[in-house]
C-alpha cells in the first residue's frame, strides 16, 4: 500500500475493491411507465422493521420518476442475468423489450429468474452527495428455487464469478450476524 493524493478516480478505484452483488431495482413511474435501473449499492438496513437501501445518481434521466415512486422491487441477479444488468445500466434505449416479468403486489414489474426479489414500499429518502439514498420497507419477498444459485458479482470494475471449488465457511458463532444468516 502506498499513500497518494486523494482524487475522485482513486476514490472510485478504492471503492471498486469491495465486491458487491448486482441488482436491478424496478418500479412504476407516475405515468404508469416501467422504471428499471442497475445498482450495486444495495444493503440491508434493519430486520425489524425489514428495511433495505439503494442509491440512484441524481443525474439519472429517470431520477424525478424514482423520487415519485411509492413502491419498488429489488431484483437480485444471478450470473445468468449479466445481460439484464448491462441493459438496465444504460441511460437510454428500450430496456424492457423482450424482458420477462411478472407483476408484483402493487403492479411493479418483477424480473423472472432473479435469485431473490424484495417488494418494498418507499420508507425514506436521504441526500447522499451526487446520489440519493432510497430506503424501502420490505412488504413481500420471493426466493428463487435455483438448486445451486450463483450471484452476479461486481469487483474492480468487472463482473466476476465466485469460485465454487473452495469450501464455504460459516460466520463465527460470536459474530455480529444473526445465526439465521449463515
Amino acid at each position: 500500500m502506498h499513500d497518494a493524493p486523494f482524487d475522485q478516480a482513486r476514490f472510485r478505484q478504492a471503492l471498486g475493491r469491495f465486491a458487491t452483488g448486482v441488482a436491478v431495482v424496478t418500479a412504476l413511474a407516475p405515468d404508469g411507465g416501467r422504471l428499471g435501473i442497475t445498482v450495486s449499492s444495495f444493503n440491508s438496513v434493519s430486520l425489524l422493521p425489514p428495511l433495505i437501501l439503494f442509491s440512484i445518481a441524481r443525474r439519472a434521466n429517470s431520477f424525478p420518476a424514482w423520487q415519485a415512486a411509492r413502491h419498488y422491487a429489488v431484483n437480485v441477479l444471478s450470473e445468468a442475468q449479466e445481460a439484464l444488468s448491462d441493459r438496465f445500466a444504460k441511460p437510454s434505449g428500450d430496456r424492457w423489450e423482450g424482458v420477462e416479468t411478472v407483476d408484483g403486489r402493487n403492479g411493479v414489474p418483477l424480473l423472472a429468474g432473479s435469485l431473490a426479489v424484495l417488494e418494498c414500499v418507499a420508507h425514506a429518502r436521504h441526500p447522499g452527495g451526487d446520489h440519493e439514498i432510497f430506503v424501502g420497507e420490505v412488504e413481500a419477498l420471493a426466493i428463487g428455487d435455483t438448486p445451486a444459485p450463483r450471484p452476479l458479482v461486481f469487483f474492480s470494475g468487472r463482473y466476476r464469478r465466485l469460485d465454487t471449488a473452495g469450501e464455504a465457511h460459516l460466520a463465527p458463532s460470536d459474530s455480529l450476524f444473526p445465526k439465521s444468516w449463515a
